[in-house]
């Protein structure tokens, strides 16, 4: 009895010790980690600053007294002559001041020991010269293997006698919202400086780019942190510090780093070819709104709307149409506008996928055999010639006045050549269409789901849908107030 009573309380002892060794390390990864001493002193030698050097040239606005090129006056009667009014018309041109240097600071990462660096481009932006500084004091000189302003990653390149220290990148997607998240870099010209905080936030979209996917995290980034690394506890890269929120101009705790599921891919082409090959589906899209929904007969706003296609791109070329939903490509779900250029440029160059569309109500599956981005940018570039066409009439509809496409019309507003419709030449005040912001210059293409080459066309298809019991009409206008971008707007028939 006495040796079962002594193996039952010995059980028992084990379980509390397992407990009590459960608690505290619940307790330890509430309150933090103790210290990150061993992983920052680890760490620290493969992060690096980055100091640019940029030539800049300015002539003066009034000439200068005629001063030896050594005389210890010359630069105070530069700068103050450069201070003074205008060159006047018919006056000589000034003399052209010399050249100067305009130096920034900022930092990078080492991910290979052969001497590659990733930073962000807009440390690298312009400079003439490029500089890497290590912790040990070593400067190297760099040069550039590729750059990517879309994503703000630039790629470096360095000769160095001996390996140098290296950081892997981790996987960004397994973070979670509280993870501990380390900064290190060279906030202010301070080098190796570290601070420590959470993710805040993932998927922070900044407006900065068309891929922003920004991982938000409260540890204090500063300028000059910019091209650092963001480390998580295991010391890998799972983003690349490029931004923060602050009037002041220092940290406020709102900085955003680019995730490493992001940048690898970005990397690994810029290091390859010293540019990007992203794919490239060759379509304008614009969000849906509530009202969009409505009109379209959607269940919800879920999805990235098709207001235009690319001439000859792939997706009008495997069928697409303007109005199409896209609510799936490559068997990823597109929830919301900003899913899907990030999902087409992941995807390989002339690759074949599958994009499902809503179309009138119903699912579409359609083949679409992928483009590259970078090819299609240059067509879209070429299509900026003007078109001419006659005379049209005039027509009074849904608080608008509505021309043909006349030669006077096209060279006020500047019009693509492919551009089609008719232009909107004033709105009413109070009308819905002024609510909905439609302004003199807009084109309208399409009126419910329909194309409309004369203002008679959009006054037809306003009486069909009356006729059909429908409270708004879906239209597609190219606002000219930003740059001629299709896009739907959803104007009651009231």
């Amino acid at each position: 009895m006495k040796q079962a009573a002594l193996k039952t309380r010995f059980i028992l002892l084990l379980i509390g010790a397992f407990v009590l060794a459960n608690v505290t390390a619940q307790i330890a990864m509430a309150a933090g980690p103790v210290s990150v001493a061993d992983l920052a002193e680890r760490l620290q030698p493969a992060v690096v600053n980055i100091s640019t050097k940029q030539k800049i040239k300015r002539e003066r606005s009034v000439p200068i007294p005629s001063l030896p090129e050594d005389s210890p006056f010359r630069d105070f009667f530069e700068d103050f002559f450069d201070k003074q009014k205008p060159q006047k018309k018919g006056e000589k041109k000034p003399r052209q001041r010399r050249g100067r240097s305009v130096s920034s600071l900022g930092s990078g990462f080492v991910i290979d020991p052969s001497g590659i660096i990733v930073t962000n481009n807009h440390v690298i932006d312009k400079a003439d010269e490029i500089e890497v500084i290590f912790t040990d004091g070593t400067k190297l000189k760099a040069k550039v293997l590729g750059r990517d302003k879309k994503t703000d990653i630039a790629v470096l390149k360095v000769e160095s006698k001996k390996p140098l220290v290296s950081v892997k990148l981790g996987d960004s997607k397994v973070l979670r919202v509280g993870d501990w998240v380390m900064a290190i870099g060279n906030p202010f010209g301070l080098g190796g400086s570290v601070s420590l905080g959470i993710v805040s936030a993932s998927h922070r979209d900044i407006n900065s780019g068309p891929y922003d996917d920004f991982i938000q995290t409260d540890a204090a980034i500063n300028k000059g942190n910019s091209g650092g690394p963001l480390f998580n506890m295991d010391g890998e890269v799972v983003g690349i510090n490029t931004a923060i929120i602050s009037p002041s101009g220092g940290s406020i705790g709102i900085g955003f780093s680019i995730p490493s599921s992001t940048a690898e891919r970005v990397i690994n082409q810029l290091r390859e070819f010293g540019e990007t090959r992203r794919g490239w589906l060759g379509v304008r899209i614009q969000a849906i709104t509530d009202d969009l929904a409505e009109s379209l007969g959607l269940p919800s706003s879920r999805g990235a709307l098709v207001a235009d296609l690319t001439e000859t791109g792939p997706a009008e070329k495997a069928g697409m149409k303007p109005g199409d939903v896209i609510v799936k490509f490559d068997d990823q779900a597109v929830n919301k506008l900003s899913d899907l250029p990030r999902i087409v440029a992941r995807a390989p160059v002339g690759k074949r996928v599958d994009v499902v569309v809503i179309r009138k109500g119903k699912r579409i599956t359609i083949g679409v055999t992928l483009g590259r981005l970078e090819d299609g940018e240059k067509i879209i570039a070429k299509n900026t010639r003007s078109k001419k066409s006659g005379e049209t009439e005039t027509v009074s509809v849904l608080g608008m006045e509505l021309s043909g496409l006349t030669d006077t019309l096209r060279e006020k507003y500047k019009f693509s050549e492919k551009a089609k419709g008719v232009v909107v030449t004033s709105v009413k005040p109070d009308s819905a269409a002024a609510d909905k912001r439609i302004q003199p210059g807009d084109i309208i293409a399409e009126a419910g789901e329909k194309e409309i080459t004369t203002p008679a066309d959009l006054a037809k298809r306003v009486k069909e849908l009356k006729k059909e019991g429908r409270g708004s009409i879906l239209l597609l206008v190219l606002k000219t107030a930003r740059g001629g971008d299709p896009h739907f707007i959803a104007l009651r028939l009231e």
